[in-house]
C-alpha cells in the first residue's frame, strides 16, 4: 500500500508559519540572535535571514542589543519583539467599582488606574466615568490607540451575543459599558467571566503553571469555578460552565433557582456563609465582619472546629466537580481561597480525600487580589499577538 502523501505548504503558507514560529520564540525568550533563532526553529540561515527581514519591516522586531562582547570577533545582533507595535487593556469590572491596565504587546504595565462606584450609581454616568478613566489612562501609558481590550465581569457571558446576560443584584453598567466600548473604539473588545480571567492568570503566572488540566474554585462573595481541560478553557454551550454557586446542597425546600442561587453551594460557602459560621463558633465580632478576616483570624488562633467546618464545606464543592471532570487538580482562589492560603488549602485537600475516591491535588491560588486584571491583559495580549503575529499568506 502507497503511503499518504500530505499536501506541503504554499511557500507563502511556509513563511508564515516560520514567521509566527520566531515570534513565538522572541516573546517566550527574549531577544535572540539569528543564529539562535536557527538553532531552536532548525529552520536554515537563509530563511532565518529573510524572515528577519520580513519581520524587521512589518515592524515586529527590532535590534535591541548585541551578543557576544566576551569573545574576539564581530559582535551578533540581538533581535526582540518591538513592544510599543501595540497596546492592550485589561479591565476588571466589579459591583463597586472597575480597575484598568494599559500595557504593550508583551504584556507589560504601563499605566493602571482604579475607579470605585457606588451600588445604586446611575448607568449611564457609571459608562462615562468608566471610559473617560480608560481614555486618561491610555494616555498616561503613553499611547495614542489600543489594539484590543478585554474585559472581566461577574456573571454569564452569553456566547450568541458576546454580551452579558442581564442578572438580579449585578449592575446594568456593567453590560452597557462593553456595549459602549465596542460602539466608539471599534476595536476588539473581548468579555469573559471574572473567573475564567482568574484561571487564565493562575495558569499563566500562578498556582497551575504545571496543570493543563484543572479547576479554579473561587471562593468569596460569590462562588465559582473556571474549568481547564487540556490547556483550554471550557465555557459551556450557554457559558455557564462552572456556575458552581446553583449546584444543589441543602436538600427539599431550599433548592436554588434559575435567578438565585440561595440553597445551592453558594449558600454553603460563600462569604456571608462564612461569617455567620464564624459568629457562631466564637471568632470576635470584629473578626466575623469579613470572611477572609475570620479565616485569617481562625488560622492564627487555631480555631480547628471553624476551619474543619469551613474545609468540608469547600470540600463538598470540589468532590462535586471531581465526580464529573476528574481534574486531578483544583486551586483556590477569590477573597477567601487567598486568605486560607496553604493552611486552607491542606485542610480542604485531607477532607476530600475522605469523601472522594479521585486523587485531586488542592493547591492555594497565588495570583492574588489583582488575578481577574491579569488575566485580563494576558486574554488580550494573546488576542493582540495572534492578529499581529500571523502574517497572511497571500
Amino acid at each position: 500500500m502507497s503511503p499518504i502523501r500530505m499536501p506541503s505548504a504554499s511557500p507563502s503558507t511556509a513563511r508564515a508559519i516560520n514567521d509566527r514560529l520566531a515570534l513565538d520564540l522572541l516573546e517566550r525568550e527574549g531577544p535572540l540572535t539569528a543564529a539562535q533563532l536557527k538553532t531552536m526553529t532548525g529552520l536554515s540561515r537563509p530563511t532565518v535571514a529573510d524572515l528577519v527581514e520580513r519581520l524587521r519591516d512589518a515592524g515586529l522586531i527590532s535590534v535591541v542589543g548585541e551578543s557576544g562582547a566576551e569573545r574576539r570577533g564581530p559582535n551578533a545582533k540581538l533581535y526582540g519583539i518591538v513592544a510599543e507595535r501595540a497596546y492592550l487593556a485589561g479591565l476588571d469590572i466589579r459591583t463597586h467599582g472597575m480597575a484598568i491596565s494599559v500595557a504593550d504587546l508583551l504584556g507589560r504595565t504601563r499605566a493602571e488606574a482604579s475607579l470605585p462606584f457606588d451600588l445604586d450609581v446611575d448607568a449611564d454616568v457609571a459608562v462615562e466615568r468608566a471610559i473617560a478613566l480608560l481614555e486618561t489612562t491610555i494616555a498616561e501609558a503613553g499611547a495614542t490607540a489600543l489594539h484590543t481590550i478585554a474585559v472581566g465581569a461577574p456573571g454569564l457571558v452569553d456566547p450568541a451575543t458576546g454580551g452579558l446576560r442581564p442578572a438580579d443584584g449585578l449592575p446594568t453598567w456593567h453590560g452597557k459599558l462593553v456595549v459602549e466600548l465596542r460602539r466608539r473604539l471599534r476595536i476588539p473588545v473581548l468579555l469573559e467571566n471574572e473567573v475564567n480571567l482568574a484561571a487564565a492568570a493562575e495558569q499563566r503566572l500562578g498556582a497551575a503553571r504545571d496543570r493543563d488540566t484543572f479547576v479554579l474554585l473561587w471562593l468569596g462573595f460569590g462562588v465559582g469555578a473556571a474549568v481547564v481541560l487540556d490547556g483550554s478553557l471550557r465555557r459551556g454551550a450557554s457559558g455557564g460552565a462552572g456556575e458552581i454557586g446553583f449546584l444543589p446542597m441543602l436538600g427539599p425546600g431550599r433548592l436554588p433557582t434559575a435567578t438565585d442561587c440561595d440553597g445551592g453551594f453558594h449558600t454553603l460557602a460563600g462569604s456571608a456563609a462564612i461569617c455567620e459560621l464564624a459568629r457562631t463558633h466564637g471568632i470576635p465580632a470584629s473578626e466575623a465582619d469579613t470572611a477572609e478576616a475570620a479565616l485569617v483570624y481562625a488560622i492564627e488562633s487555631g480555631a480547628e472546629e471553624f476551619l474543619a467546618i469551613v474545609a468540608e464545606r469547600i470540600a463538598i464543592g470540589a468532590a462535586a466537580i471531581t465526580a464529573v471532570l476528574d481534574p486531578g487538580c483544583v486551586v483556590l482562589g477569590g477573597e477567601l481561597g487567598r486568605a486560607g492560603g496553604d493552611a486552607l488549602a491542606d485542610r480542604v485537600s485531607r477532607r476530600l480525600a475522605e469523601i472522594s475516591p479521585l486523587r485531586t491535588e488542592v493547591r492555594a491560588g497565588t495570583v492574588g487580589g489583582g488575578g481577574v486584571l491579569e488575566g485580563a491583559v494576558l486574554t488580550a495580549m494573546g488576542a493582540a499577538q495572534d492578529a499581529l503575529f500571523t502574517p497572511r499568506a497571500d
